[in-house]
């Protein structure tokens, strides 16, 4: 047996965690692991407690538009975006601001209080900065949402110019952990991804960051992630499970379970109690589309499609949260 594998067999006391975490505690990493082996009744119903108490009753919902399509430099094993693989995914380029604009209008009047622009590709280049700076800039004209965007590996210089046009939120996901990511990536490193997240923060901006459950990853590996993402100061963490896509080389990994996405956010709960924690892609994967993980710490959704797959209606997802008793409110970073 590991090191790791007999930390994880060790018993902990849930209640006794739960409280210390609410009186200001940070869980190591070894108490985190233990997490693991624990009851998950218990465990989810401890991390729910945990919400509450941080986050109330407040529930974070956001959508995306699929702003540049395909055509991907990088390698990322997950991506049906990804140049480097045949997965027939629709290519175009930046759409015009009025698309942008029609579909953020959309959604805001739909009860979404964040939109998010998202664009394909390593980073913005050329013409392409101007394109989405003139649509962060017109959404902020002409709606009162609140304007993200996920552009990729974009410098500080960059940032501050998509501040200037008042975008207020930075996506970048961390994907995976340190050890466990050049599995996933070899066309960009983890350390270029800090340095952006680095490089947004330092221009003022919020950063929404997490990653992809079930590429193969250990336990290790997810709690690391989620280590690493607390010493960012990350309030906004995306939870993604792995939507298997064909003709990438992650087509035949078995999804994870309910219970498996169970687990994961409330661990997650645990490591980060204030943090927004987002059931985004792969949601619909799961029979119950997340109910059960908003009981377990969770307290935010991507809703709508996804980038290249189908999603859940906004107005599923606002029906579920007010029957689990949240209220949609903007909260600010």
């Amino acid at each position: 047996m590991s090191n790791i594998e007999a930390i994880i067999k060790e018993k902990i006391s849930l209640e006794d965690l739960k409280l210390k975490i609410i009186n200001g505690y940070n869980i190591t990493k070894e108490e985190a692991l233990k997490l693991v082996d624990s009851d998950l009744e218990d465990l989810c119903k401890a991390a729910d407690n945990i919400r509450k108490h941080f986050c109330s009753n407040v529930f974070d919902m956001c959508s995306i538009i699929n702003a540049k399509s395909g055509k991907c430099s990088e390698n990322c094993k997950f991506c049906a975006q990804s140049a480097h693989y045949d997965t027939k995914c629709e290519e175009y380029d930046i759409l015009d601001k009025e698309k942008i604009l029609e579909q953020g209008k959309s959604d805001f009047d739909k009860g979404v209080l964040r939109y998010s622009i998202v664009t394909s590709g390593r980073a913005l280049y050329g013409k392409e900065v101007d394109e989405v700076y003139n649509a962060i800039e017109t959404l902020n004209k002409e709606t009162d949402g609140y304007v993200c965007a996920s552009l990729g590996l974009l410098d500080e210089k960059g940032f501050k110019k998509m501040k200037e046009a008042g975008l207020r939120r930075v996506h970048n996901n961390l994907e995976a952990s340190r050890n466990f990511f050049a599995n996933v990536c070899t066309t960009h490193t983890y350390d270029d991804k800090i340095k952006a997240i680095k490089a947004a923060q330092k221009a003022g901006m919020a950063v929404c960051s997490g990653g992809i459950m079930g590429m193969g990853e250990s336990w290790e590996d997810r709690i690391d992630m989620a280590l690493e993402l607390r010493e960012l100061g990350i309030m906004s963490i995306p939870v993604n499970m792995l939507n298997p896509i064909a003709s990438t080389p992650f087509e035949n990994i078995t999804p994870l379970t309910e219970d498996d996405m169970r687990r994961i956010v409330a661990i997650y709960r645990f490591i980060n109690p204030k943090a927004f924690i987002r059931l985004a892609g792969g949601r619909g994967l799961l029979k119950d589309k997340g109910r059960a993980c908003f009981i377990s710490g969770a307290n935010a959704a991507i809703t709508g499609d996804m980038l290249t797959t189908a999603g859940i209606s906004i107005e599923t997802d606002k029906k579920m949260a007010e029957e689990l008793g949240y209220k949609i409110e903007l909260t600010e970073d």
